[in-house]
């Protein structure tokens, strides 16, 4: 393994070509252990750090506080054993010699959403890495496949993974059929058919937990393992006025209280993520799609499909994950299941786990799906 490590940004989401230097939190000089964040990112999307990915001790801060910096652009510098100045030296102008731009990057790598023609649905899904077991994404209500911008990219470093657009959400088809979770949960069945996928590993985040777990339930055969987010289908409780609220909300002043819930820290929100979620509601048929999908799925504030006495009947393994602050779902759900099934509480995030404890998220799953 090489001593000398280049700390370099992340591209987290499809638009994010650059980001923008915030503060260093870690000293140069200082060791630090894998997972420790090392300066924050702001991206187009949301505020978040990056992690030393090796234990090492930080050598050089390349990037300023402030510095706006291309995707793959070095940052840093971290080694895992003493070297010289004049290696670090080395190592940085060889870097930026040969740094390869994001266009070619992408042009190498050719990650680039797809559409798929699934029954009545055009579906929009981005695939990452190739090989493995396969596994697919699933977002929830009001989402679409940036919800995973964090996750994405670690959990294809073995296989590859599909992040799916469900009907009514994304870049997919506006109408929702029935808009229930036993439509959407076949609707997945028909996207793996269509993606040549027999069996996958499944992870679903909030109403997408529900149709992941409707999924394993009515295909026993056809999910390797199941991961749970902040999952809906485990309780009736919901918080019905930010269901509402999402939907009718048309102002940048009236939907971001509600983006605000979703996390443990507001600060994390950019404006251009407001943005974002305010284009796609003003498409043609969102608006219809979502009160079509919210009046299957939780009417009158709370929610109708509640599956949790059948987590017992699974024969695969499943792993659930819940932010303790999360104000939308209750993390009580995720306590009392089954011995069988692993929860895993992560204080200081909230409804948006997976965006707010990334990496822990990630090394979650990863050994899970390594373990199963």
């Amino acid at each position: 393994m090489s001593e000398v490590h280049g700390l370099t940004m992340p591209k987290w989401g499809l638009s994010m070509a650059e980001g923008k230097i915030g503060r260093w939190l870690v000293e140069v000089g200082a060791e630090v252990a894998p997972g420790v964040e090392l300066v924050e990112i702001e991206t187009d999307k949301i505020l978040s750090a990056l992690e030393a990915p090796v234990p090492g001790v930080l050598r050089r801060r390349v990037a300023k506080e402030g510095d706006i910096v291309p995707v793959a652009g070095l940052l840093g510098v971290l080694t895992s054993r003493p070297v010289a100045d004049s290696e670090i030296d080395a190592f940085i102008a060889d870097f930026q010699a040969y740094f390869v731009t994001e266009e070619k990057e992408l042009a190498i790598s050719g990650a680039a959403p797809e559409l798929a023609a699934v029954a009545d649905f055009t579906l929009r899904y981005l695939r990452r890495g190739d090989g493995g077991e396969g596994a697919v994404l699933i977002h929830g209500f009001g989402g679409d496949l940036n919800t995973w911008l964090f996750n994405h990219n670690d959990l294809a470093a073995t296989g590859a993974v599909y992040a799916l657009d469900l009907p009514g959400h994304g870049g997919s088809s506006k109408h929702v059929g029935s808009g229930t979770l036993t439509e959407f949960a076949d609707v997945l069945g028909r996207f793996m058919d269509t993606a040549g996928l027999s069996k996958a590993h499944v992870v679903g985040h909030s109403m997408g937990g529900a149709v992941a777990l409707e999924f394993a339930l009515a295909n026993p055969g056809r999910a390797r393992s199941l991961v749970l987010i902040a999952s809906a289908g485990l309780g009736p409780e919901i918080d019905g006025d930010y269901i509402e609220g999402f939907i009718t909300a048309r102002r940048r002043r009236e939907v971001q209280p509600h983006i605000e819930k979703l996390f443990a820290n507001p600060k994390l929100i950019t404006p251009q993520l407001i943005e974002d979620i305010l284009k796609y509601k003003r498409l043609d048929g969102v608006e219809l799609a979502l009160r079509s999908i919210a009046a299957q799925f939780c009417p009158g504030g709370r929610q109708s499909v509640v599956l949790r006495d059948t987590l017992a009947q699974l024969p695969i393994p499943v792993l659930v994950i819940w932010g303790l602050e999360d104000r939308i779902l209750p993390p009580s759900h995720a306590q009392g299941l089954p011995e069988n099934i692993r929860a895993e509480i992560l204080p200081g995030s909230g409804h948006m786990v997976q965006m707010e404890s990334a990496a822990t998220v990630n090394r979650l799953i990863g050994l899970f799906w390594d373990r199963n």
